[in-house]
């Protein structure tokens, strides 16, 4: 299978798996906080998964990867969510900034994004865009594997 990118596998196997391949590198830059913050004003608690910062950082690479170029404000509108206003009607909030933020930089710290002076916000880099080819590639044959044993 050759010319696979990240577009033609599922969303969520490709998450996970560069979620697991940035955890497994050790390189990523992972704040301190990431066990007690909340991922946005409408949430109640902080995730229960204790990996989710690597998870969230493999998925704004892939909206990074599919839109030429984006900011936190798209990101952070992108990951929001609908607020329980009791007996009110729910209302969209925004995701955090603050996390979405530092989901960006940890990703320019490992060369994947950099900051687009033109446009603003940020763009993939030549470096990233293979890693997260290569990454797709490898889940795009584990899921044909998988599809000939059935």
């Amino acid at each position: 299978m050759t010319g696979v990118g990240v577009r033609d596998v599922d969303a969520r196997l490709f998450i996970n798996a560069y979620a697991a391949f940035l955890k497994r590198q050790g390189k990523l830059p992972v704040p301190g906080w990431v066990d007690t913050v909340k991922t946005g004003h409408g949430n109640e608690l902080p995730p229960s998964d204790p990996d989710w910062f690597y998870t969230r950082c493999a998925s704004v690479a892939r909206q990074v990867y599919l839109r030429k170029t984006v900011g936190v404000g798209r990101v952070s509108k992108m990951y929001g969510s609908a607020k329980n206003r009791g007996v009110r009607p729910s209302h969209h909030v925004d995701a955090s900034g603050s996390v979405n933020r530092k989901a960006m930089q940890a990703l320019e710290k490992l060369q994947i994004l950099e900051q687009d002076e033109e446009k603003g916000g940020r763009r993939i880099t030549q470096q990233g865009q293979r890693d997260l080819d290569r990454i797709a590639q490898t889940v795009a044959e584990a899921d044909e594997e998988e599809s000939d044993e059935e």
